[in-house]
């Protein structure tokens, strides 16, 4: 063990280290491998991503995750079978990742996991006056250490519920130090299975930064595209480009509680999945697949754009995008339209894939962790500045 802390100890006395980020999210379309290289800590804090890949999962995966993704009731033997399997095909995953890229295991100093979320429990979605906010999320770091021989972090939003904080969004840490640019406000959104940005303050505030979630961002609409179409995702905005917005439907929708809290918040497919849509849907059983498909990427627009322009901005703002949904047309154009005065930009106009994003922000999660340097009572976003991450070791 002693070699493994003599190594953390010279790994945060570098000016630079070699990190693997890993982001598998609500969409369970895959998982999203990003080798960086990060250069300095905080606010002097630079990034390079020399590769990256998203792997996609096979649906025989999938379905095993889905046994207990978001449900209240699951079997819980799976679930702890998950947890190491999860762990050892991610494992898999990125050796041969480096295979491919003729890196060495040996060359990477650390691997950052997100792990796979199975449930969010924020306090405002279980309404137990006695339990705090809670979230969990699987694919053990100790096996992904001993599997690919690197020093794993892992685990990453526990510190920040014990922080006092919701477990999520926590892309907050790594945008504001590495996004941030004095005299523009920035907001940093991203639509994955659930759509979230990051508010980055122009004169660099720090209490003044925070990360929401809006909504959901393509769970409702890759559901309806598997469901009604058999297909994953809706492809070019095809089938909502050739259905009508059922506003009725809209509203009822839009109606859900969670959409009167005050920013910031978060909620996941626990909230918005097959229940909330089925629920919705009672009143209109005869609506087409298309006009369907048309009212969830109005629905996840509007949620966006509605949670955007509740922020106050003092310097000029821009909009930058990333994630899957960054791939809608019809929801990118929704989103010009309801966002008049807000220049919607691509992610990588900062520099960094967009579908990358998430993966370096871990990452940027682990290189913080080593590196970064706070005062006792600094915050961000209401939030203390903590180290996040469990370490596991090799060996």
């Amino acid at each position: 063990m002693k070699n493994h802390l003599e190594t953390l100890h010279r790994l945060s006395a570098q000016n630079s280290r070699r990190i693997i980020g890993l982001m598998s999210g609500t969409s369970l379309d895959g998982l999203d491998v990003a080798l960086c290289r990060f250069t300095g800590a905080g606010a002097d804090c630079r990034v390079q991503l020399e590769a990256f890949e998203t792997i996609p999962y096979d649906e025989l995966f999938r379905r095993e995750i889905r046994r207990i993704f978001a449900r209240r009731e699951i079997d819980f033997q799976h679930l702890v079978l998950l947890n190491v399997t999860v762990a050892e095909r991610h494992a898999a995953i990125v050796l041969d990742c480096l295979r491919k890229w003729k890196v060495s295991p040996a060359e990477v100093d650390l691997l950052a996991s997100h792990g796979q979320t199975v449930f969010h429990a924020p306090r405002h979605f279980h309404h137990l006056p006695d339990y705090p906010n809670a979230t969990l999320q699987i694919g053990d770091g100790d096996h992904l250490a001993r599997r690919t021989g690197i020093i794993t972090l892992s685990d990453f939003r526990q510190k920040h519920l014990a922080a006092g904080g919701e477990g999520a969004p926590l892309a907050l840490y790594g945008d504001y130090f590495l996004f941030s640019k004095k005299g523009e406000d920035r907001f940093l959104l991203n639509i994955g299975g659930i759509a979230n940005f990051t508010f980055l303050p122009g004169d660099l505030d720090p209490d003044k930064a925070f990360a929401t979630d809006t909504g959901p961002g393509n769970t409702l609409l890759d559901h309806v595209a598997s469901a009604r179409f058999g297909v994953a995702f809706d492809e070019d905005s095809r089938f909502a480009k050739a259905g009508t917005i059922d506003n009725e439907l809209l509203d009822r929708m839009k109606n859900h509680p969670y959409f009167q809290l005050a920013n910031p918040k978060t909620t996941g497919p626990e909230m918005f999945g097959q229940e909330f849509l089925e629920n919705c849907l009672q009143q209109h059983r005869d609506i087409s697949a298309e006009n369907l498909m048309a009212t969830l990427t109005r629905f996840t627009a509007e949620t966006i754009a509605e949670a955007v322009l509740q922020v106050e901005t003092a310097f000029p703002k821009r909009l930058y995008l990333s994630g899957g949904g960054a791939h809608n047309p019809k929801l990118v154009e929704y989103l010009r339209e309801l966002l008049p005065g807000f220049p919607v930009d691509p992610f990588e106009r900062l520099g960094i894939s967009g579908d990358a994003k998430e993966a370096v922000l871990f990452a940027a999660l682990a290189n913080e962790t080593l590196a970064g340097r706070y005062s006792e009572g600094q915050r961000l976003g209401g939030i203390p500045l903590v180290s996040m991450g469990k370490i596991s070791l090799p060996g």
